[in-house]
This record gives structure tokens, C-alpha cells and sequence, in this order.
């Protein structure tokens, strides 16, 4: 059975990935910070329905909580076949206004981690020679975006992060891809006011809105179909960026 982790995986688009991964028989782990009541709450109806889940608590900024979840993690199950680095916060702000310490936490949680994480997880793909990574970006990763520049360039940073590391391990039949999604419907996005959700649905050539789920299937895709991609950053956007 392949051994898929999540980080950030108890709500949005981490939550949609590892209901999908479970329902196709991986075995899923679900990593958490703060949203303990969701995690558990959520392994427990992945459970209750068949599939096998469990929930780690860490924080991925954290070396110290990372090499303990990954300690329990080998010691129960030896490897990781796939790493998706979901984790993510954002921040709508000036950068005139932007203090150092949000700068510093967006940096942190958004490629700190990926980079923490993926450095346990290659552990055990380097050693059997085979695995997957997916990160997810942003389509502000890409383009950039007014108001949200500590988000967009830790985003971009993830996208430079995936392209020389995929470099790096894929001669040891590892691949590292990215997915960057659009305005996706989640609760980081809840703040957004109703006219400006219509007016990015008006701006997207799809006519709608994106879902956790959209993003989800993406990354199931790098990590479980494609066997010839890596290095790559899949739009996940409705055409929104092309």
C-alpha cells in the first residue's frame, strides 16, 4: 500500500486531497497544526467509511516537530511514497505596511516547510529510489499580485524550489511538480466579498469558480498517473492564467 502525507490536511484543499487519496486506497496522512478538532474529526469519518487515515500534529516551521512526525511515521510504516506540501497562510497587506515578522511567518509556513518536510520525506524516496512531491503554489506564484507580495514571492519561491529540486532527485526516480491554483473557493478565501467573486467568475474563461476538489484531482494526477512529468507547474486556474 502507498503511504501518502499532507501537510495542512485537516481543512480546504488539503482536506479534499487526502478524502481523495483514501478513497483510492492509499494509506493517508494527515498533518495539522491548530485545527486539531477538524483533523481528528475528519480521519475519524475517513475511518468510520473504510478507508485508513491517521492525523499528526506539527509544526511545519518547526525542524524539532518535523523530525518527530517523520520519526513515528518511518518507525510505523518505513516509507513515504508521496509528500504533498499543502501548508499555507496568506496576507493581504501593503508591503509599506507589512511588518517583518508576518514577512518572516509567510516565508516560514509557505517554503520553509515544503523545504523541512520534503527533507525528511527524501530520506526514505532516496533510499527506494522512487516518489513523489507535489507542492502547491499559487497562480500569484506566477503572475505576482498587488497587495499580496510576501504571499506571491514565497509562492513564486516554491515554484523556483520544485523546479531545482525536481533537477536534483529525478535521477533517482523522484519527481517534483507543483500545482498552482486560482481563485479557489476556501476558507482562505472567505474574506472575499460576494461582487468580487462574481466579478473573477465574469474573468474566468470556465464560468466559475474553482473548489478544493478541482485542485485535489490535479494532485492526484502528479502523484499517482503521471510517471513522465517533473520539474512542471500545473495551472490550476480555468484558464484564469494561461
Amino acid at each position: 500500500m502507498k503511504t501518502v502525507l499532507i501537510t495542512g490536511g485537516a481543512t480546504g484543499i488539503g482536506k479534499a486531497t487526502a478524502k481523495l487519496f483514501a478513497e483510492n486506497g492509499y494509506l493517508t496522512l494527515i498533518n495539522y497544526n491548530k485545527s486539531e478538532k477538524q483533523a481528528k474529526e475528519f480521519c475519524n469519518n475517513l475511518y468510520k467509511s473504510g478507508y485508513l487515515a491517521e492525523c499528526y500534529k506539527a509544526d511545519i516551521t518547526c525542524l524539532k516537530d518535523i523530525e518527530s512526525m517523520f520519526d513515528v511515521i518511518y518507525s510505523k510504516y518505513k516509507k513515504i511514497d508521496v509528500l504533498v506540501n499543502n501548508a499555507g497562510v496568506s496576507l493581504i497587506k501593503e508591503i509599506c505596511e507589512t511588518s517583518e515578522d508576518e514577512w518572516d511567518n509567510i516565508f516560514d509556513v509557505n517554503l520553509k516547510g515544503a523545504f523541512l518536510c520534503s527533507k525528511q520525506a527524501l530520506k526514505s524516496m532516496l533510499k527506494n529510489n522512487s516518489g513523489k512531491i507535489i507542492n502547491v503554489s499559487s497562480m500569484w506564484g506566477i503572475t505576482g499580485s498587488s497587495l499580496e507580495v510576501a504571499y506571491s514571492a514565497s509562492k513564486a519561491g516554491l515554484i523556483g524550489f520544485t523546479k531545482a529540486l525536481a533537477k536534483e532527485v529525478s535521477p533517482s526516480g523522484i519527481a517534483v511538480n507543483t500545482v498552482a491554483p486560482g481563485f479557489i473557493l476556501t476558507e482562505m478565501n472567505n474574506s472575499i466579498s460576494e461582487e468580487i467573486k462574481q466579478q473573477i467568475k465574469n474573468e474566468t474563461p470556465l464560468q466559475r469558480l474553482g473548489t478544493a476538489e478541482d485542485v485535489a484531482k490535479a494532485i492526484f494526477y502528479l502523484a499517482d498517473k503521471a510517471e513522465f512529468i517533473t520539474g512542471e507547474t500545473l495551472n490550476v486556474s480555468g484558464g484564469l492564467i494561461i
